[in-house]
């Protein structure tokens, strides 16, 4: 390869990776600050964990993010390492490192980029950005709702205004696999026919088990099951189950619990609604809004996940996906404010001390301040016009 040719591979970024600056940039980190700032008002504390993580963190056993999905390298000791591909993992982890079961709740919020090799078919991002709460030591309804309420609060502090949080509760549909005898392999087989409300290709499969009809229509009913708090009681009718019954009744609690922050209009129930996380045992949820594809937010209750780090402590959380909220921002037409521009202050030679002496009057006032010299003479080779903007495309 020619040194030019290489020269121009050096400027591209891998697949699924991009820059990101200017004004893009700025109006990311004005919604993440937004959002920081809500969960400090919750009295959450910010946690940073490792990029990288041993690889059991994040193993089968786990109930996380697929091993061939997974960013694997080795250390010098041969330890099999990953970038990590989901926060809750790592904040599960330094719950049960740092604290006390049976002690006050934890509350942790985390921000930072997190890792999938995914399909280039997918047309997603191998990194993304994500934020999100973890609260910790606390099984009640009422935590569920704070976590609910805190991701409602937090959408709407960025000028989202059209969303839904769709909700739902992992034990319905496992207490009636349970009922119905269905194992774990084809509990999981038909989690994401479910999940998709792929009525068919679900009826294929169970057609192709020992269970009877009557079973395999109420397995294919969990289909239907969405809709307004109405559902809950229409489930709950027809449950046939201490499980799925036990998966209702914690749904009802929340619901009632939420009503206490008056934001129950952004709340919808859908018993159809899986995880492709195994660690999700109780309530989870996901937050949809228009102008994008896939949920800006999700999030559930991990009741026995810690326990695989040496501590049985239940726990609650969500994360949100930044470049999809910031996505349906845009695409919605509500603006993000930049920080101020900085005050340009041009000089010469003779001026350059009360040039220097100005911005750092306007710094010490907080106001920002830039300067710029004798200039107009363009740097050979150049091409603004030719330089890629922060979608890749070219300006």
């Amino acid at each position: 390869m020619a040194m030019s040719d290489m020269k121009l591979k050096l400027l591209h970024t891998p697949e699924g990776v991009r820059d990101i600056y200017g004004a893009e940039l700025g109006r990311r980190n004005t919604i993440i600050g937004r959002i920081r700032e809500r969960m400090r008002l919750y009295g959450y504390s910010e946690i940073q964990t490792p990029t990288f993580e041993f690889f059991d963190v994040f193993s089968r056993e786990i109930g996380t993010t697929p091993s061939r999905e997974l960013y694997k390298f080795f250390d010098k000791e041969g330890n099999t390492l990953v970038l990590r591909p989901d926060f809750t993992p790592s904040v599960a982890r330094c719950a049960a490192k740092y604290g006390e079961p049976g002690g006050a709740p934890m509350r942790f919020a985390y921000q930072g980029s997190t890792f999938v090799n995914a399909s280039s078919l997918q047309g997603k991002l191998n990194e993304s950005v994500q934020m999100g709460v973890e609260l910790i030591g606390e099984p009640s309804a009422e935590a569920d709702a704070e976590v609910v309420a805190l991701l409602i609060e937090s959408l709407l502090d960025t000028g989202l205004d059209r969303f839904q949080v769709s909700v739902g509760n992992a034990g319905y549909f496992r207490g009636i696999c349970a009922e119905a005898g269905i194992g774990p392999e084809a509990e999981n087989a038909l989690r994401d026919d479910i999940s998709g409300k792929n009525y068919y290709a679900a009826e294929k499969l169970l057609l192709g088990l020992n269970i009877s009809d009557a079973m395999r229509e109420k397995i294919l009913n969990v289909t239907l099951a969405a809709g307004s708090a109405d559902t809950l009681d229409e489930a709950l009718a027809g449950a046939g189950n201490e499980r799925s019954e036990a998966a209702i009744d914690g749904l009802k609690a929340f619901y009632s619990a939420l009503k206490g922050y008056g934001l129950e209009r952004f709340v919808s129930f859908d018993l159809s609604m899986l995880s492709k996380y195994d660690y999700y045992t109780g309530i989870i949820f996901r937050g949809y809004t228009y102008g994008v594809g896939e949920a800006v937010a999700a999030g559930g209750r991990y009741d026995r996940l810690i326990s695989h780090f040496g501590q049985d402590m239940p726990a609650v959380g969500f994360m949100i996906q930044t470049e999809y909220l910031a996505e349906a921002l845009r695409s919605q037409g509500i603006a993000v404010p930049l920080p101020p521009a900085p005050v340009e202050i041009s000089y010469t030679k003779e001026s350059y001390a009360e040039a220097v002496s100005r911005a750092r009057q306007l710094r010490q006032k907080g106001t920002a301040a830039v300067l710029l010299g004798p200039s107009g003479v363009e740097v050979p080779g150049t091409d603004k016009s030719a330089e890629p903007g922060p979608d890749g495309r070219k300006r």
